[in-house]
């Protein structure tokens, strides 16, 4: 007892070695440095366009023309076409991740699985303007010429489908929502997959091993014993596509058609936030309406995609601490 109380004693009698507080203060000072990076650009944002929130007001946001011939901006078509774009991308990306990822894990020969999922992940090395030449020279014609003109057959003679909103009726352009969310599907496909492989290879394997020893199939395994014990990280990984896919710049500007209009069709030619600012902020003026107008659209991306980003990591956060 005694022991214990003079180790006690002269554990809280000790200085502080100058090298552990220096390493702690650096690590504040790091961690420290990212906020007030974050901060300084959200504020950065608003500031710049808070001239066209003055304006315009919050009808900003619900706006649908956007005319710089005339000074009236809208955000409404941009935010509806990042919006399309990225779901569109999330429903055609996360099957294909997932049925990746299960693959690699549980049916994949062990000696290709390092090489196929090497392969998967060095998708997402390709530069993004690579994937807007692609989208624009090789899949726009293609989409124009047979697939496109093929969905209209299939289902343009459907009334809820053919003549409503955002559908197959329009003329088959080839560029449009629809091209633009197939090329971010496939830009998105590396992080969905590779994180959803992650995640299901932290599944306890004792866990599938007593499912298999009661008779479990595979699907059944996978079903009722690794998707119930990973939910939350796996719809962190769909979060984490997502949010790629919300700020995608280029590659959405070769293959959009950059019509800042709303879009009466999947075929129809769209934009998005980053799509417009790239395309109007070279000829914007220093203080005008303009300019502003492209800064409150880059504040809105950037409170949806940080928000995204955030629930995805309260997400993966949740599923660890279960």
């Amino acid at each position: 007892m005694m022991e214990t109380t003079a180790a006690k004693s002269l554990i809280g009698t000790r200085k502080p070695h100058l090298a552990d507080t220096s390493f702690h203060i650096s690590l504040f000072v790091a961690g420290a440095i990212v906020v007030v990076v974050l901060a300084s650009i959200l504020l950065i944002m608003f500031l710049g366009g808070r001239q066209a929130f003055e304006t315009f007001g919050i009808g900003f946001i619900w706006s649908t023309e956007w005319n710089p011939v005339t000074s009236i901006y809208g955000a409404l078509p941009a935010i509806t076409g990042t919006l399309i774009t990225a779901l569109l991308a999330i429903v055609i990306a996360w099957p294909i991740g997932f049925g990746i990822a299960f693959f690699l894990t549980e049916i994949c020969p062990r000696a290709l699985r390092a090489p196929l999922g090497i392969a998967i992940e060095l998708l997402a090395a390709i530069p993004s303007i690579v994937y807007g030449m692609w989208g624009f020279f090789v899949l726009a014609p293609f989409m124009s010429e047979s697939v496109q003109p093929w969905l209209t057959e299939v289902f343009a003679w459907i009334p809820p489908l053919g003549d409503s909103f955002f559908w197959f009726s329009a003329p088959p352009l080839g560029v449009g929502l629809m091209t633009a969310s197939l090329v971010l599907a496939v830009m998105i496909l590396p992080f969905i997959a590779a994180t959803t492989r992650d995640v299901m290879l932290s599944t306890p394997q004792l866990l599938k091993d007593g499912a298999y020893a009661m008779g479990a199939t595979r699907w059944e395994s996978l079903t009722g014993v690794v998707i119930p014990a990973v939910r939350g990280s796996l719809f962190g990984a769909v979060f984490l596509g997502l949010g790629r896919a919300l700020g995608e710049t280029m590659a959405v500007v070769f293959v959009i058609g950059n019509a800042t209009r709303m879009p009466d069709s999947l075929y129809a030619p769209s934009a998005s936030i980053a799509s417009v600012v790239a395309n109007n902020f070279p000829e914007a003026e220093t203080g005008s309406i303009q300019l502003a107008a492209l800064l409150g659209l880059g504040f809105i991306l950037f409170v949806v995609s940080f928000g995204v980003l955030a629930l995805a990591r309260l997400l993966l956060r949740q599923e660890r601490m279960a």
